[in-house]
């Protein structure tokens, strides 16, 4: 069997470098990934791989010296470079040049284009570079002395060629488009008198109708707290809009399990509402082999729990973002085992639970998994937590982190944080309704400009 060829990927973001290994492993590429520039200089030289693709902005050390580290080393300089970056500036593709990069590609990107790059790159070995030479380059007023082989050169170039000519044809579109949207435009002035006396009338019907769907989604939400032995629930809710892409919820699963989730789907609007409304619909403790939390066992008459990690990993193959009009959403699901007091969830691509230990200060729980519905057969990590008499946990939206007041601040984690410590000595109630109030002051006249969410939860004897 052929070997694979390894690609080493050079990527500060998670999920980028994700989903970049995920396009190159399909392709039959062998992928080690490398979070700077400075530990994949390390892993270069401990395992020689057949091509580098690297980002430009990481910490530590950048693309641009993660280049030339490698093609400064003489047992090195042979392996093809790619430079990523959302920089596109004629200085930056000398200064590419001048570390000796292969290539370079914009972003965004087009996977195919990337590959096929990669490809060319080595089905065309770079060779010692013996025609090596140094080439003085006037920019702007200034000279840059760039020292390169042909074969760099015209790699780069081409590349640098290829991705203008992308974007002039994306120019080109975008002029067709607005070609015609401006012929559209007369057309629809024409008869503009007609269709705003239409759309009076249209706007008053969903202005009716908005008005009942957001009665409809409100009756959805619990009705107020479960009295439940051994704990305390609160929550609030406020949506921006008559619609929100928020939704939360908490239930029981037996006599034991007690399930609580919120969901802040991307956007707002209707596309958005339905898709929170449907998340939460299916989101329910029945009991059968179609369930999301509660299966059937096999045999005897049984039923399992389903994990939170589990759970995660069938609502992201369910609702993929490009079945549902680009939309996505992030979630916090949780169960909590009453008698031992261990609760497990996961944290798709969501805000960080807060966790309030008896007579100790509120801390976030990190988690780095990414959004429901970005890419499929995700798996998720799952988290625990050992709770203990009077301790607390909030789960939320990020409407509150991030609402915003007049001068564009940040309501921030600090802030949140702070409120929730100067009132965990008053019930759960009062602490998450004095959370809720501090966000709205914060907003001042206009309110948040995001729906809002709050789950406490706290154990109690």
């Amino acid at each position: 069997m052929t070997e694979k060829i390894e690609v080493l990927i050079a990527e500060d973001s998670r999920i980028q470098a994700k989903m970049l290994r995920k396009k190159l492993e399909a392709a039959g590429y062998a992928v080690r990934w490398a979070e700077n520039g400075k530990l994949g200089i390390e892993m270069t030289k401990e395992q020689r791989p057949g091509i580098i693709i690297s980002d430009i902005e990481m910490p530590e050390m950048t693309g641009y010296e993660f280049c030339e580290s490698v093609k400064s080393d003489p047992q090195l300089k042979t392996i093809p470079f790619i430079l990523l970056s959302t920089l596109s500036e004629a200085e930056d593709i000398i200064r590419g040049l001048h570390v000796g990069a292969d290539n370079y590609v914009t972003k965004p990107y087009d996977p195919q284009y990337l590959l096929s790059r990669v490809s060319d790159l080595l089905t065309t070995p770079l060779g010692d570079e013996h025609d090596e030479t140094e080439l003085k380059v006037k920019l702007a007023g200034k000279e840059y002395s760039v020292k390169a082989g042909k074969q760099q050169v015209l790699n780069l170039l081409v590349s640098t060629f290829e991705n203008a000519v992308g974007k002039n044809r994306e120019l080109v579109s975008a002029n067709q488009e607005l070609s015609l949207a401006r012929d559209q435009l007369k057309q629809w002035n024409k008869d503009l008198a007609t269709l705003n006396s239409e759309l009076e009338n249209k706007n008053q019907r969903m202005a009716h109708d908005l008005a009942a769907a957001a009665k409809i989604q409100q009756s959805l939400l619990p009705s107020g707290t479960p009295d439940i032995p051994s704990l305390q629930l609160a929550w609030t809710y406020s949506p921006c809009d008559e619609l929100a892409g928020d939704f939360l919820n908490f239930f029981p699963l037996d006599d034991r399990y007690l399930a609580a989730f919120v969901v802040d789907v991307s956007g707002h609007g209707v596309a958005s509402s339905l898709l929170a409304v449907t998340v939460g619909r299916v989101m329910t403790p029945m009991v059968s082999s179609s369930s999301m939390l509660v299966k059937p066992t096999d045999s005897g008459g049984g039923k399992r729990i389903v994990s939170p990690a589990e759970v995660a990993y069938e609502l992201n193959n369910r609702f993929p973002m490009e079945d549902q009009g680009n939309l996505y959403f992030t979630m916090v699901y949780g169960v909590l085992d009453k008698h031992t007091r261990e609760f497990k969830f996961v944290s798709a691509g969501h805000p960080n639970v807060v966790h309030i230990p008896a007579g100790g200060k509120p801390t976030l729980i990190e988690t780095a998994d990414m959004a429901i519905g970005w890419i499929e057969d995700t798996e998720f990590e799952e988290h625990s937590l050992q709770l203990a008499s009077g301790d607390r946990i909030y789960l939320y939206s990020d409407g509150v982190p991030e609402a915003m007041d007049q001068d564009l601040e940040e309501f921030g984690d600090a802030r949140m944080l702070d409120s929730l410590r100067k009132t965990s000595g008053e019930s759960v109630t009062i602490s998450t309704q004095k959370l809720f109030n501090a966000v709205h002051q914060w907003c001042a006249v206009n309110g948040p400009k995001d729906d809002v969410s709050i789950l406490g939860i706290e154990i109690v004897d």
